[in-house]
């Protein structure tokens, strides 16, 4: 019984895209029809067939196997190359945090007060003047100022 009424429903549910036309006969009755009323009456439409008012929502046609596998490998592609970026973007911005916490390190050991050796070409130590310094202090400011956020 059920299967029965599941049928009827649904083949009744086709009429549901048809037209469906307005019409008042020579005796003066109203009919509702989603049929052409005769020649020689003036009809009235009230709801127009769903395939001439939407041709553009009618499904297209079914894609073949190797337009399928295109579209699959491109959109794994494109999985590919944004993965990519992502893991780039993020490798930057690791070093760039390491290069930022060196900078402010090395101000810090500039600030502390102790004394600073250099060694230069020739292998000999060489200390740095407080003028030196100084202006070390306000190089490694600057370079903070310009990487870290």
């Amino acid at each position: 019984m059920k299967r029965f009424l599941l049928v009827l429903l649904m083949l009744n549910s086709a009429n549901a895209f048809a037209g469906l036309n307005k019409w008042v006969d020579a005796d003066g009755k109203v009919h509702y029809s989603d049929q052409q009323p005769p020649p020689n009456v003036q009809t009235q439409t009230l709801r127009i067939p769903s395939e001439a008012a939407a041709p553009a929502s009618a499904p297209d046609a079914p894609k073949t196997v190797a337009e399928r596998e295109a579209e699959l490998k491109k959109a794994q592609q494109s999985k590919k190359e944004e993965a990519g970026k992502a893991a780039q973007e993020q490798a930057r911005a690791e070093e760039e945090k390491a290069y930022c916490a060196t900078l402010q390190q090395n101000l810090r050991a500039l600030q502390d007060g102790v004394r600073v050796v250099e060694i230069d070409a020739k292998g000999e130590r060489s200390y740095l003047e407080d003028e030196q310094r100084r202006q070390r202090i306000e190089k490694a400011q600057q370079e903070i100022k310009a990487h870290c956020k």
